[in-house]
């Protein structure tokens, strides 16, 4: 997955604001992280998506630890995902795969699959027109249930 380091944002510090400061840098260096029981910061974390939870894990070396530690995050976003992927994400956590690595191998492919099922590309005449959509490879089980989708519309 690629992201844009877009820096902190300010709904993630806890700060009150002095008069006439805005800035992060009055705030200073104390996030909610530093402050907040690790339980706490978990269910803040919880509310971000996975795109959002990816580029929050570099805000920080803290941040990183509490979001690559907590298999809870992971595994609500891999739930997500496993709505449009279900036997692929199983199948990955079959094979003792982290709900981590399971997230990041099945996040791109559930995004593809899902807008191929929802019929996004039915109109497509040729491979010109799919030209600057993200793609992800899908197996012939994947395909057979998008074609099945196609013959059902």
């Amino acid at each position: 997955m690629q992201h844009e380091s877009a820096g902190p944002s300010p709904v993630f510090l806890l700060c009150e604001r002095q008069a006439g400061l805005t800035s992060l840098e009055a705030c200073g260096s104390q996030n909610f992280a530093e402050t907040l029981p690790m339980e706490m910061s978990v269910r803040i974390f919880r509310e971000l998506d996975a795109e959002s939870l990816c580029r929050a894990s570099r805000t920080c070396k803290l941040w990183r630890s509490i979001i690559d530690d907590s298999e809870q995050l992971w595994r609500q976003q891999c739930m997500l995902v496993r709505a449009v992927c279900r036997r692929e994400v199983d199948s990955d956590r079959s094979d003792g795969l982290s709900w981590k690595v399971t997230l990041l191998r099945n996040y791109s492919r559930s995004r593809v699959k899902a807008a191929w099922l929802a019929g996004r590309y039915s109109g497509v005449r040729s491979a010109d027109e799919l030209l600057g959509s993200k793609m992800a490879p899908l197996d012939a089980e994947t395909w057979g249930e998008i074609l099945q989708a196609e013959l059902d519309r």
